[in-house]
């Protein structure tokens, strides 16, 4: 199934979709790695821009100033490759009943914190493919807005305006299944059907 969610994203948007399915984003996007997520977290501040019924990306984007001296700052994008999803993880399930995030997005899976974060209030987590950072960025229309510049770029919260985002595969999805972990059984499961094979062919190493 491939289908378009557009921000912001109700909770009847995403409970049909499941792992495997491919989305694209019409909307908005937030930026958001570790140092956001650990502020809401540990230290229990609020992010200074609502992103209920929203969509965030582990990425810490390129961004090139276009402004001249003395006039508004203004940036356009130039790369915003995810980063791994993973590291966020321990934040997860507390960073989504926090904030209301409906879409998640990063590289890489995500274990059970995301799982329940996703299952409990209705987030999907889903992975943009890996290396495709310069062509995540021309689906950027127009970066609006950056908060906590004092994180450096890779870690500011940087408001992006997007236009068929994506592909963005479905990794996790409101019942909290897992693609990740469904793939690691079916791996494991092939993997003890053929080793014995292998093993007679190298028995002769010792």
């Amino acid at each position: 199934m491939t289908t378009t969610l557009t921000t912001p994203i109700k909770p009847e948007d995403v409970e049909n979709l499941r792992v495997g399915d491919v989305v694209f984003l019409d909307g908005h996007i937030v930026t958001c790695r570790d140092v956001p997520h650990r502020r809401v977290v540990d230290l229990d501040r609020e992010l200074p821009i609502d992103i209920s019924e929203g969509a965030i990306l582990h990425a810490g984007p390129i961004m090139r100033q276009t402004s001249e001296e003395g006039e508004e700052e203004a940036y356009e994008c130039v790369s915003v490759g995810p980063t791994t999803s993973m590291r966020m993880e321990k934040f997860e399930d507390e960073f989504i009943r926090k904030t209301g995030v409906r879409l998640v997005v990063g590289k890489g899976g995500m274990g059970p914190n995301t799982e329940n974060g996703c299952r409990d209030y209705k987030a999907l987590h889903c992975v943009f493919p890996a290396g495709n950072a310069v062509i995540a960025a021309t689906s950027v229309e127009e970066v609006e807005g950056r908060y906590w510049p004092e994180l450096g770029m890779p870690e500011s919260l940087w408001v992006l305006r997007v236009k068929q985002f994506g592909p963005l595969i479905v990794s996790i999805d409101t019942e909290g299944n897992n693609i990740f972990e469904q793939k690691k059984v079916e791996y494991n499961r092939r993997k003890d059907a053929v080793l014995p094979s292998l093993y007679e062919k190298v028995r002769y190493i010792q």
